[in-house]
């Protein structure tokens, strides 16, 4: 904190950084299909900056914050015309692919398609993967952690060089 219980001002540096999309938070859905983000993972984003949400295969859905829009972007603008199969990839991905915003609230805007892939009805389970983030159905989270509960995390974070 700053003076007077000011928050401290962020240096340049820190600025310049995307952020870090960490921890696991549980929301509703309001009655429009909005889901409030948790506040840490929006304070480095203004109303127009521009998220996509994509159905995952797994069953949930994958938002890329802007930077990783960016990194696609740039992908996909190298991407050569004649590159039918990966057109045809990007035209298929896009098509199931939508934009979202924050609104002041802190809130995104779901699809009811999105939502309907997810089986997301009204609880969600938002969880960090440091330059994204994915939004689960209580039960299906409750799965992946079943599922990962006897996964040695110490030979995943040696995989990861940690």
């Amino acid at each position: 904190m700053g003076h007077f219980g000011a928050p401290k001002p962020r240096s340049p540096m820190s600025q310049s950084q995307p952020p870090l999309y960490t921890g696991l938070f549980r929301h509703s859905l309001d009655d429009k299909n909005r889901l409030t983000i948790p506040s840490a993972w929006r304070f480095a984003h203004g109303e127009n900056d521009t998220f996509l949400a994509t159905p995952h295969p797994d069953g949930y859905i994958a938002v890329l914050p802007p930077a990783e829009v960016e990194k696609l972007r740039a992908k996909i603008a190298g991407m050569a015309l004649s590159d039918g199969a990966g057109q045809d990839f990007v035209a298929r991905f896009f098509a199931q692919t939508h934009s979202l915003w924050f609104d002041k609230a802190g809130r995104m805007n779901l699809s009811p398609e999105l939502l309907q892939h997810a089986g997301v009805t009204k609880e969600a389970v938002l969880v960090g993967g440091l330059t994204k983030f994915n939004i689960y159905t209580p039960e299906r989270w409750a799965k992946v952690e079943a599922r990962t509960a006897g996964e040695n995390f110490g030979d995943l974070m040696r995989r990861l060089g940690i």
